[in-house]
């Protein structure tokens, strides 16, 4: 992508990463989590991730979106990974999320990870579900109701998975 480096995060980038990170959880729409980042429990999620990366815009150095990745499962799972996107809405529809993905489909398998499955994308997400069919991602069904949505309602979940 033209402009937009993405690269393992830094210290440095913590701010902007949470920043970020908590965009996306107030929005409730699409991550598990309900309660935001703080500095001093971002720092100890993001450096707890087997990867973490960022977008950096290489004109203004500006962290557009992240991506952490992580063990899906252990044991005679732990080939399995797992891994959430976010990118400023600011930046959406610039094609960083699938700068995003595909990199860390890279690091995924340079980290020895066979399969990485999203378990809980949100149905309405579509543009996130375009994505990752459109790179190859195969849906294994749909879970009803397997997301309370920010107003309380609940909407259904897709898992997606690919090899790597």
């Amino acid at each position: 992508m033209h402009g937009i480096t993405v690269r393992k995060y830094e210290d440095k980038d913590l701010p902007a990463m949470i920043s970020v990170w908590n965009e996306v959880v107030r929005e409730g729409v699409a991550f598990p989590q309900e309660e935001c980042l703080t500095a001093e429990s971002g720092k100890a999620f993001f450096a707890a991730q087997s990867f973490c990366g960022v977008a950096e815009e290489e004109s203004t150095g500006k962290i557009l979106g992240l991506y952490i990745l992580h063990p899906n499962n252990v044991g005679r799972c732990g080939h399995l990974c797992n891994a959430s996107y976010a990118v400023a809405s600011a930046f959406r529809g610039r094609h960083i999320g699938e700068a995003l993905v595909r990199d860390c489909m890279a690091r995924a398998h340079g980290l020895g990870f066979r399969i990485l499955q999203f378990n809980a994308v949100v149905a309405t997400n579509l543009p996130a579900r375009r994505l990752y069919e459109r790179i190859g991602f195969k849906q294994l069904g749909t879970i009803p109701g397997g997301f309370r949505t920010k107003d309380g309602r609940y909407a259904d979940i897709c898992p997606y998975y690919i090899e790597v």
